[in-house]
């Protein structure tokens, strides 16, 4: 018999939304014997990890810095596949170039050795020697939350105190925020500047956000990866191997309706009015979407709603083909503004874009080193916006100042920068928010301001029976590996509340994870 004709009496689930939240869901409970639709209304899988044209070619729009590789190694371990037989990756050596207006320069390293030795050169042997401390500094929150909170379903404050101890969650500084313990740290302002970016990458300030977000820290120092043919190739290859499970996707299908009978969710009505019977759905989306109605009334109760005021950062994109002289970049290379306080002020507070970005440079057709590639290469520009755009849409006056500030702010980096015209994109807040309703522009959900912040991100089981919730704006949080864990959690917690609906058919073991060690039957 085969493994299709013996899913046919399974239990169907049905996912909305080919990002990596819904691929890892998915995949994930294919493994455990469900009959899995998913539908994207988009043409491609990915969802943020979106591809841009630029002339004759295509760049990665959306995240580039590919992290946490595990999580993507025991997705695929755990459907019977090697993630290394389906994507090229290779480890940079150089995590990222740092540069500022005052003409220092400072590159990261896989090595710690060598962050260490670069640092000493760059602020002095006490500030290398303080590095050695913040690291084992993140380290300890990252171990101390991995299995008691990233990996677990969402616990509440007590949960997670009775997890990981008093003694332990006192040495993760909740109550401080990042900037004071950044303080505490160290000495040099850049170092300062450099370690508290680690915030965005939750998209929120470091002023505002708690001390524990250093694990951030921690796990870029840990390692990067960078993926041949970008961080589109790793959709495609999930998609790839979801299919390989018998996972039907339908792409250019939008789900216009979570529909619900007797109190629990029972399928999605699809946009062209077409009616998909389900025995459990999983919502691979913004949660604001939900609570805005966006997929009718029964899901609109399935989260609480969150105020604008809370949402997390949003960014102008820009991409397009262009030459770089000057300061050579690298993959990743970061030009960092004189008035880093005044720009997430401006963001948050006053909900305005900055007088002075930092600006985040992704070379996408360079490695970790200083070769070049020929000219024009394919480059993208990110700095940090407002989620406004539902409520006060962004002016082209606007956007044109603003990528007219960022040039001036490369250039007093050393930075210089031509584009051809014809093939530069801004991807602004307003578009943001058209692909991804009701969030404004918002990237990340919630904005991680305050230790009660985590805690107040919806976990996989929604207030709606049978309704599930997956993707960055939900725990354990945004990034490319967390949204994939959401997956994992929201298939596994379908799984917990049906027992035995996946025993009369799974083609194999249902697996667990342990995060952090190795995948178990």
């Amino acid at each position: 018999m085969t493994r299709a004709a013996t899913r046919r009496g399974a239990p169907h689930l049905l996912v909305i939304g080919a990002g990596m939240g819904g691929l890892a869901a998915a995949v994930t409970a294919a493994t455990q014997g469900w009959r899995v639709t998913l539908v994207e209304k988009e043409a491609t899988p990915g969802g943020k990890m979106r591809r841009v044209p630029a002339g004759d070619t295509v760049l990665d729009g959306g995240p580039t810095v590919f992290t946490m590789k595990w999580v993507f190694e025991r997705l695929f371990a755990a459907a019977g596949a090697r993630l290394d037989e389906r994507v090229a990756l290779r480890q940079a050596e150089t995590i990222a170039r740092h540069a500022w207006p005052d003409g220092s320069r400072l590159d990261l390293f896989a090595d710690p050795a060598r962050s260490r030795a670069a640092i000493a050169d760059f602020a002095g042997p006490a500030e290398a020697a303080r590095f050695e401390t913040f690291r084992r500094d993140a380290h300890k929150i990252y171990v101390t939350l991995r299995d008691s909170y990233i990996a677990a379903q969402r616990p509440n404050p007590l949960e997670l105190t009775r997890r990981a101890g008093v003694l332990d969650l006192t040495a993760i500084k909740p109550f401080s925020t990042m900037w004071q313990a950044l303080g505490d740290s160290f000495r040099d302002p850049r170092l300062r500047q450099l370690f508290g970016r680690y915030a965005t990458y939750c998209g929120s300030s470091p002023f505002q956000a708690p001390a524990t977000l250093m694990l951030v820290a921690h796990v870029e120092l840990e390692g990067i990866w960078l993926v041949e043919g970008g961080m589109h190739a790793l959709a495609r290859a999930t998609a790839a191997l979801a299919e390989d499970l018998d996972v039907e996707i339908r792409y250019g299908t939008a789900a216009e309706e979570i529909l619900s009978e007797r109190g629990r969710a029972s399928g999605v009505r699809l946009a062209g009015g077409e009616t998909l019977a389900a025995d459990a759905v999983i919502f691979n989306g913004d949660a604001a979407a939900l609570a805005d109605g966006r997929l009718g009334p029964a899901a609109r109760r399935a989260v609480p709603r969150m105020g604008a005021e809370r949402r997390s950062l949003s960014a102008i994109v820009w991409t397009g083909l262009g030459t770089a002289k000057g300061l050579p970049l690298l993959h990743h290379t970061v030009c960092f503004s004189q008035a880093y306080r005044a720009e997430f002020d401006a963001v948050f507070k006053r909900g305005r874009l900055p007088d002075e970005p930092t600006v985040y440079v992704c070379a996408q057709d360079r490695g970790d080193t200083e070769a070049a590639p020929e000219q024009p290469e394919r480059l993208y520009f990110l700095v940090n916006a407002p989620a406004r755009a539902d409520r006060q849409p962004f002016t082209t006056t606007e956007i044109e100042a603003c990528w007219e500030r960022t040039l001036a702010l490369l250039g007093r980096c050393g930075l210089e920068i031509e584009m051809r015209p014809e093939t530069l994109t801004a991807t602004t807040p307003d578009v943001w928010n058209s692909l991804f309703p009701a969030t404004g522009g918002a990237l990340y959900g919630r904005a991680s301001h305050g230790w009660t912040a985590s805690f107040q991100r919806p976990g996989a089981r929604s207030k709606l029976p049978g309704l599930y919730l997956a993707g960055g704006s939900v725990h354990p949080g945004p990034g490319v590996p967390m949204a994939a864990l959401s997956g994992r959690l929201a298939a596994e917690r379908l799984a917990a509340d049906y027992p035995t609906a996946a025993s009369t058919s799974a083609p194999r073991s249902r697996l667990a994870a342990t995060f952090g060690g190795i995948w178990t039957a």
